[in-house]
C-alpha cells in the first residue's frame, strides 16, 4: 500500500535540485539586554531540502532561542535569516508570514476541538472543501484518520504529538521547527513517537529542525547535528561524524561521555596510558585522544586496570576502571559476566582513537 505524502510534485513546480535552501542563517546574534553575553553568537548554518537537522546542547546554550528567532518569536540583534529564498529579518517579517510550522513539547492542542478541528484550525484561509481535503490528507499521513472525531483528552501522549505535527504540516510550510517535542513522553513512548515522526517527515519530504538536549535522540533522528555551546555551533556534521570524531573536549564529553586520554603521537599512532592507539588522522607530539566506552573490552592480556564501580543498565553494563597511571576510564559491555569492585582486569582496544582539539568555543 502506498503511503500518503504531502506536496506531491506537479509539472509546473520547481525541481528540488533548483529550489532554494529551506533555511540559511548568517551571523545570527541575539542578546537579552545591553552588556549581556549573547545567547546566540554569530551563528551560521544552512539546511538542505528534506533534511532533518538537530540543534543539540545543554540548557542555556542558545538552541531554543535560535528556533524562536527563526520562527519570528524573537528579534535578532544582527545577522540574517533566509527561509526558502526569502530574507525575513530585513524588513522584519511576522511569524505568520514566514511559512514555518511549529511543534512544541506541550502539544498546544485546543482542548475544545476534535482532532480534525485542530488540524483545520490552521487552514482557515482556504476554501471549505479544500480545507477539509487538506486536513484529511494530513491526518492520513500521520496515521490518525480513524481518530479524527476524538477529542485531545481521549488520545495518548504520542497520538497528541502526531495531531500537533499534522496541524503544523497541513499549511505546507517551507520549514518545520520542533522544540523538545518528545520530552513529555515516557522512555518507551518517546522512542516509538520519535521513530514515527521521523518516518512521517521522510514521507512528506519536509525539512525540519529539532531542538533537544538528549544525545541519543539527536543521533537517532538527524541527518546532521549541530552541537551548540554558548550560542555557537561547536561542531556540525552527520551523527556518525560528531560521535566518532568529536572536534573538542566538550563535544566528546557531551556526546556519550568519551574517554579522553593524553598521549604522544607520531604519525598515525599514539602512545597512551591504554597502550598504542591507531589514530583517525596523523598527528605529531602531545595529543588528547578520544576513545568511546564501547571501544574498550575486557581481555586476557593488555593494559592492566582495577574495577572501581559497576552499573547494570539492562542492555549493557557500565564499568569504571582505574589504570595504573591513576586515570579512570569507562567501559560499556554487553557481556553477562559480573566483575566485583577491586577486581584486577586487562583491557584491549577496538577501532581507532580520534585526536580532539582544544575547547575554544569553535571547532578546532
Amino acid at each position: 500500500m502506498t503511503q500518503p505524502t504531502l506536496n506531491q510534485p506537479t509539472s509546473n513546480q520547481t525541481p528540488a535540485s533548483l529550489a532554494p535552501c529551506p533555511l540559511v542563517l548568517s551571523g545570527l546574534t541575539k542578546r537579552f539586554g545591553p552588556g549581556l553575553s549573547p545567547v546566540v553568537d554569530d551563528l551560521h548554518l544552512s539546511l538542505q531540502a528534506g533534511e532533518l537537522l538537530t540543534l543539540l546542547g545543554p540548557s542555556g546554550c542558545g538552541k531554543t532561542t535560535t528556533l524562536r528567532l527563526i520562527a519570528g518569536l524573537e528579534t535578532p540583534d544582527s545577522g540574517s535569516i533566509v527561509i526558502a529564498g526569502r530574507e525575513v529579518t530585513q524588513p522584519l517579517m511576522p511569524p505568520e508570514g514566514r511559512g514555518v510550522g511549529l511543534v512544541f513539547q506541550d502539544y498546544a492542542l485546543f482542548p475544545h476541538l476534535s482532532v480534525l478541528g485542530n488540524v483545520l484550525f490552521g487552514l482557515r484561509h482556504l476554501p471549505r472543501a479544500e480545507r477539509l481535503a487538506r486536513a484529511q490528507e494530513t491526518l492520513a499521513l500521520v496515521g490518525l484518520t480513524v481518530f479524527e472525531k476524538r477529542m485531545p483528552h481521549q488520545l495518548s501522549g504520542g497520538q497528541q504529538q502526531r495531531v500537533a505535527l499534522a496541524r503544523a504540516l497541513a499549511p505546507r510550510p517551507a520549514l518545520l521547527l520542533l522544540d523538545e517535542p518528545f520530552s513529555n513522553l515516557d522512555a518507551q513512548l518517546r522512542q516509538t513517537t520519535r521513530q514515527e515522526i521521523r518516518a512521517i517527515l521522510r514521507r512528506s519530504g519536509m525539512s525540519a529542525i529539532l531542538v533537544t538536549h538528549d544525545q541519543e535522540e539527536a543521533l537517532a533522528f538527524s541527518d546532521r547535528v549541530a552541537v551548540m555551546r554558548s550560542g555557537r555551533a561547536e561542531q556540525f556534521g552527520t551523527p556518525e561524524e560528531v560521535y566518532a570524531r568529536p572536534g573538542t573536549v566538550f563535544v566528546a564529553n557531551f556526546l556519550g561521555g568519551s574517554n579522553l586520554v593524553s598521549g604522544t603521537a607520531q604519525g598515525e599512532w599514539a602512545e597512551t596510558p591504554l597502550g598504542r592507539v591507531r589514530l583517525t588522522q596523523a598527528a605529531q607530539g602531545p595529543v588528547m585522544v578520544s576513545l568511546r566506552p564501547e571501544q574498550l573490552a575486557f581481555d586476557t592480556s593488555g593494559t592492566p586496570a582495577t574495577v572501581i564501580s559497576r552499573e547494570f543498565g539492562g542492555r549493557d553494563t557500565r564499568y569504571v576502571l582505574r589504570l595504573a597511571a591513576g586515570q579512570d576510564v569507562v567501559l560499556h559491555t554487553l557481556a553477562p559476566q559480573t566483575l566485583p569492585e577491586g577486581a584486577q582486569v586487562f583491557l584491549s582496544l577496538r577501532g581507532e582513537g580520534h585526536v580532539v582539539g582544544q575547547d575554544t568555543g569553535r571547532l578546532a
